[in-house]
């Protein structure tokens, strides 16, 4: 699980060479907005509070629109730190994401996105590749009749 000096932020893959997307730059990460989910890479250091969450979702509203479907991966490349109680707040505001997935790179990051999977009252994917997670994504059964 454990990887060292390999480089796998979504711009590298194959996938997002051969799809459009938009990309949104925050002060606090890049997210990538394809046609039915987006990926967020979150910056090294970062606390992912209230403030930043509802920031992110006004700007995915935005691009979808307050009534889309949508799911998640969050391709967590650097160590950063977050509030999982404000997920369930974030998601009752702006109830578009029918599925999230968190890719993580080492053991520490797997027992934290554990440990959010507890605390959010949404269904969360572990993964530790992010292909495999956009593999996933791209093929939710909830997406594809949208």
């Amino acid at each position: 699980l454990i990887r060292h000096n390999i480089d796998v932020r979504l711009e590298l893959t194959t996938y997002y060479k051969e799809h459009s997307s938009y990309k949104l730059e925050m002060p606090f990460g890049t997210f990538y907005l394809f046609g039915k989910f987006y990926v967020a890479e979150i910056n090294e250091g970062v606390h992912l509070n209230y403030t930043k969450l509802r920031a992110i979702f006004e700007e995915i509203i935005d691009f979808y629109g307050k009534d889309a479907k949508i799911g998640f991966i969050a391709n967590r490349i650097h160590t950063y730190s977050t509030e999982p109680h404000v997920f369930n707040i974030v998601d009752m505001e702006f109830p578009i994401l029918v599925a999230s997935g968190f890719v993580v790179y080492n053991e520490r990051a797997y027992r934290n996105a554990t440990l959010e999977k507890i605390i959010t009252r949404k269904n969360i994917r572990r993964f530790n590749d992010l292909e495999e997670a956009i593999e996933w994504v791209t093929n939710l059964k909830e997406l594809a009749i949208l």
